[in-house]
């Protein structure tokens, strides 16, 4: 890019302030920079902000929003069986892939999201398999 050009001269003041920034403020705005464009971790648009959206109506773009969430999954633990919590710390650190430590600490933080970002079909197996263990799971 040209830098006499004039979206040039508009971004070098930005540009200036990100060189101060740290590597975790860096990524604190890159995660805000794509959350402001519609953009989620997963990779595609989830919100369906910007020019474009102008012409759809307002129950369609509801609509693919909608389904645009339900692509994504959390796995959330409610409540278990204290005679099962062995085995439910056990199964989790198969899911997760913590040390035994980190899912015992984990379980006994109940309510809690142990399990994200997965399609339907990951996360089912894994609540069957909790709830026949005796464990409340929840699908969000």
């Amino acid at each position: 890019m040209n830098p006499d050009h004039p979206s040039a001269l508009q971004l070098a003041p930005c540009i200036v302030n990100h060189q101060d920034l740290t590597k975790l403020e860096r990524y604190d705005y890159s995660i805000l920079w794509r959350h402001k464009m519609g953009l989620n971790k997963y990779g595609p648009a989830v919100s369906r902000l910007g020019p474009s959206s102008a012409s759809r109506s307002e129950v369609g773009s509801g609509e693919e929003a909608k389904a645009a969430e339900k692509s994504a999954f959390d796995l959330k633990l409610e409540k278990y069986d204290a005679v099962a919590k062995i085995k439910i710390i056990k199964e989790v650190r198969t899911f997760t892939d913590l040390g035994l430590k980190e899912a015992k600490e984990l379980v006994e933080k109940v309510p809690m999201v142990f399990k994200k970002g997965l399609t339907k079909e990951e996360a089912n197996p894994i609540l069957a398999k909790l709830k026949e263990l005796g464990a409340t799971v929840v699908l969000e």
